[in-house]
C-alpha cells in the first residue's frame, strides 16, 4: 500500500464497515487487492452494533424469562423472577463487543487498513476522508459503497431520543418502560414490542395499515397474532398517529382510528416504521451515480452503479434490507472489482422475523408463484404433529411448501413455529438447488427433530402422509 503525504493509494476502497462492507473488504484482500475500509464509527455496522445482534440478545433473554412461567406444567416450580435490567444491558453490550472485536481482528489479519472517518467522493477514483483532526485522501481503482440505512422518521412523531425514540435507542433503555407504545407493526416493531412485553412492559403496537407484517405472507401471521393476544399485547390496526406531546416524564400519543380521536399515555414511544438509505453526503451526485426515487443506489447484477468504478451493496442498494444479503453482495462486488467473474443471482433470499413464534420464509409464496405463471400448489404440515415440538411444548405453527404442480419442484418454503430461524437453513438449500417433493420426502431426517417437518410436508404434497390422517373425499 503506497502512502503519500496526503494520499493513500489502494486497489479497493470500501465505505462502510457493516456486514456488507467488512465482508467485501476481507474478500477483496483475499483476492490480492490492497484494501482500505472507511468506517465512521465501529466496524460491524448497524446489524452488529445496534440492530440484529443486540436485539436478538434482548429477545433471547425475554424468551427465557417467558419460558420460566411455563415450566410448572412440566413439573418444575420456580420462585419469583427478578430481571436485573442493568445486567441485561451489560450482557447485550458484551455480546456486541465480543463480535465487533472479532471483526476488527479479521480485518487486521487479512491486511485491510481500517480508517475511522467520513468519506466523500471527489471523483470516480478519489475520495476525501474527514478524520478526527485532519483530512486524508484515498485514490482507488474501484470503490464499494456499503453505508447502509437509518431509521425512517415520521413528521407527526418527532424523535427526541429520550421519550420518543427509534429502534436503536430502544435497545439501550436505562430501565424497562412500564408503558410502551410501538409505532409500526412491521418486523422491527413486533420484535421489540414482544421482547419488552415479556420483560414486563404494557405494550401497544400502532399500525397505520390494516395488517401486521404487511410484506409477509399473511397466512403465516395467525399464530403470531394469537400469541400477541395471549401475551397481552394490544394491536391497533388502521390507526393513524396524529401527534405526540410530552407531559413531564410521560408521552401523550394522539391517535385517530375509524374517525375517532384517542389518546394513549406512555413512558416511551418507539418509532419503527422502516428505514431509509444513507446515500446522501457521499458526493455521489457529483459523479453521476444514479439513485432511484427513494434514494437507493441503482446497481446491476454485479452490484456496479452507473459509474463503472463505483459499486454499491446492502441497504444503500435497495432490495431486501437484510444483513446476509449485504454480505453476499459484498463478496460479489469485491470479486468483480478484483477482475474476476461473478454476479448476484440467488434464486431466493431468506428472511426471518424473530416474533413468537418465529417466522421464516424463502422463495415464492403461492400467490407470487401464480403471478409468475406457475401452476403452483401448497402443502402444509403442523408442528403439533412433530414429536420434538410436542416434547418442548412449542406446537404452534406449521411449515408450508409451495411447489410447481407439474414438476413438483419446490418454489418456496415458509415456516412459523419453534426455531424457524434455524430451520430456514435447510429450506434455503432446498429452494436454491431446486429440490423436488420426492427429494425431500426420500431424505431421511433424524428423529426426534423439528427438521422432520420438511419431510412430512413433502409427503403430504406427494399424497403419502404417514403422520396425518387422510382427508375425506
Amino acid at each position: 500500500m503506497v502512502v503519500g503525504e496526503l494520499t493513500i493509494e489502494c486497489d479497493l476502497l470500501v465505505v462502510g464497515g457493516g456486514p456488507g462492507g467488512y465482508v467485501a473488504a476481507i474478500r477483496g484482500a483475499q483476492l490480492g487487492q490492497d484494501v482500505v475500509l472507511v468506517e465512521e464509527n465501529v466496524v460491524g455496522g448497524v446489524c452488529l452494533n445496534v440492530g440484529c445482534i443486540p436485539s436478538k440478545a434482548l429477545i433471547t433473554v425475554a424468551n427465557k424469562v417467558d419460558q420460566m412461567g411455563h415450566l410448572k406444567e412440566m413439573g418444575v416450580s420456580v420462585g419469583s423472577l427478578d430481571v436485573d435490567f442493568s445486567q441485561l444491558m451489560r450482557y447485550k453490550d458484551q455480546v456486541v463487543s465480543r463480535l465487533t472485536s472479532g471483526v476488527a481482528q479479521l480485518l487486521k489479519g487479512n491486511g485491510v487498513e481500517v480508517v475511522q472517518g467520513n468519506a466523500t467522493f471527489v471523483s470516480a477514483n478519489l475520495a476525501r476522508i474527514q478524520l478526527a483532526h485532519e483530512v486524508q485522501q484515498v485514490r482507488f481503482k474501484n470503490a464499494i459503497v456499503a453505508t447502509g440505512s437509518r431509521p425512517l422518521e415520521l413528521p407527526s412523531v418527532p424523535v427526541d431520543h429520550e421519550v420518543v425514540v427509534d429502534s436503536t435507542d430502544a435497545l439501550s433503555f436505562s430501565e424497562i418502560p412500564k408503558r410502551l407504545v410501538v409505532v409500526g407493526g412491521g418486523y422491527i416493531g413486533l420484535e421489540i414490542g414482544t421482547a419488552y412485553r415479556k420483560l414486563g412492559s404494557e405494550v401497544t403496537v400502532v399500525e397505520a395499515t390494516s395488517q401486521l407484517l404487511g410484506a409477509m405472507d399473511q397466512t403465516l401471521l395467525a399464530p403470531v397474532a394469537k400469541r400477541l393476544k395471549a401475551l397481552g399485547v394490544t394491536t391497533l390496526l388502521s390507526t393513524k398517529i396524529v401527534g405526540v406531546s410530552r407531559k413531564g416524564n410521560e408521552v401523550l400519543v394522539s391517535l385517530e382510528r375509524d374517525g375517532v380521536a384517542e389518546t394513549l399515555q406512555a413512558d416511551k414511544v418507539v418509532v419503527a416504521v422502516g428505514r431509509t438509505p444513507n446515500s446522501q453526503s457521499l458526493g455521489l451526485e457529483h459523479l453521476g451515480v444514479a439513485l432511484d426515487e427513494k434514494g437507493f443506489i441503482v446497481v446491476d447484477d454485479q452490484r456496479r452503479s452507473s459509474v463503472k468504478s463505483i459499486f454499491a451493496i446492502g441497504d444503500v442498494a435497495g432490495g431486501a434490507l437484510l444483513a446476509h444479503k449485504a454480505s453476499f453482495e459484498g463478496k460479489v462486488a469485491a470479486t468483480v472489482a478484483a477482475g474476476k467473474k461473478d454476479a448476484y443471482d440467488p434464486v431466493a433470499v431468506p428472511a426471518v422475523v424473530f416474533t413468537d413464534p418465529e417466522i421464516a420464509s424463502v422463495g415464492l409464496t403461492l400467490s407470487e408463484a401464480g403471478r409468475l405463471g406457475y401452476k403452483a400448489k401448497a402443502t402444509r404440515f403442523p408442528f403439533a404433529a412433530i414429536g420434538r415440538a410436542v416434547s418442548i411444548n412449542e406446537t404452534e405453527g406449521f411449515c408450508q411448501v409451495v411447489y410447481d404442480e407439474a414438476a413438483e419442484t419446490i418454489l418456496g418454503i415458509h415456516l412459523v413455529g419453534p426455531e424457524a430461524s434455524d430451520l430456514l437453513g435447510e429450506a434455503s438449500v432446498l429452494v436454491e438447488f431446486g429440490a423436488t417433493l420426492e427429494d425431500v420426502g426420500r431424505t431421511i431426517h433424524a428423529h426426534p427433530t423439528l427438521a422432520e417437518i420438511f419431510m412430512e410436508a413433502a409427503e403430504v404434497g406427494l399424497g403419502l402422509p404417514v403422520h396425518q390422517l387422510p382427508r375425506k373425499s
